[in-house]
């Protein structure tokens, strides 16, 4: 093993360090292929399901779900550190389905609610429902993860 592969070693987050981070980050960047085939990304609230699954959700008429509807491959990168030393990041990639439950997209909601508006986890089932009318114009977006990247300097500090 080369120098640079041992560093990244030390430094990659285990699957269960990659699952809490990505339940406690905060706004992820969503990068899709534009028109014009060039990278387009966005800053995403997200949530993560029971199951570990990445889920998002916007308006079916945004750039970024007719990008999606034409080519599903997505990137979403989710760091965070003020520091070199302090660095922590997971970058997930593979290919994002579009959802158009109504079900799905209200549980979406109520959970973005819960974890980026510090909404009582007791109202989500008020907030799903109060979301129904707007849910048939909006899009869930689940990814679906082929490559995960992740990245912890405070693990080289602490060594």
């Amino acid at each position: 093993m080369g120098a640079m592969s041992h560093q990244r070693a030390a430094i990659t987050m285990s699957p269960e360090e990659v699952e809490a981070y990505l339940r406690e980050g905060g706004t992820a960047v969503l990068v899709t292929l534009g028109p014009d085939g060039y990278p387009d990304p966005v800053g995403m609230w997200y949530v993560v399901d029971d199951e570990g699954t990445v889920w998002m959700r916007s308006y079916a008429a945004s750039q970024k779900v007719i990008n999606l509807a034409r080519d599903p491959r997505a990137s979403v990168l989710v760091e965070d550190g003020a520091r070199y030393a302090e660095l922590r990041g997971v970058q997930l990639t593979g290919r994002m389905e579009l959802v158009d439950d109504v079900e799905r997209i209200c549980d979406v909601f109520a959970g973005l609610m819960v974890k980026y508006e510090g909404m009582d986890p007791a109202h989500a089932a008020a907030a799903r429902e109060g979301y129904r009318a707007k849910a048939p114009k909006q899009r869930a977006m689940r990814l679906h993860v082929d490559r995960v990247v992740s990245w912890d300097h405070r693990k080289q500090a602490a060594s």
